[in-house]
């Protein structure tokens, strides 16, 4: 019994984080950024939903492959002209997160977001040999 009451404590938990997530996702101010492969991993892609008013972007990471041990995905903020990529965050705990979306703050006035494959901690700038995804914002 204490197992089956634990199961629908965690369905119930699980439903209420997806109906949270669609609800995010669904808002009209979020801006859609797709994340295309750039070679490293052909069937590479991601998407970005950030909500600039919240300062928020949500990875949804699920076309990407589970890093290497010692490995983490570090996602990038990126300014065009000149090039200047900004943090946002890391892809902690990838292969634990079944449904694989993050929320990362995001305080930057960003053109572009890509994603590199960085050293467990991640990296100062990216490793651009390692960058698996990458996409422009569109203009409003």
């Amino acid at each position: 019994n204490a197992r089956m009451e634990q199961e629908i404590v965690d369905i119930r938990e699980n439903k209420q984080k997806t109906d949270e997530l669609l609800s995010v996702l669904r808002d009209k101010k979020i801006t859609r950024i797709p994340l295309q492969s750039q070679g490293v991993a052909p069937d590479a892609y991601a998407t970005v939903y950030w909500n600039k008013e919240q300062n928020k972007a949500y990875i949804d990471a699920k076309e990407l492959p589970t890093p290497p041990r010692g490995k983490v995905y570090q996602v990038w903020s990126l300014q065009l002209e000149p090039l200047t990529p900004t943090s946002i965050g890391l892809l902690d705990e990838f292969s634990m997160d079944d449904n694989k979306i993050f929320t990362l703050e995001n305080p930057n006035t960003s053109e572009a977001f890509g994603i590199t494959l960085e050293p467990e901690g991640g990296s100062e700038s990216p490793t651009m040999e390692q960058l698996y995804v990458l996409g422009a914002v569109a203009a409003p």
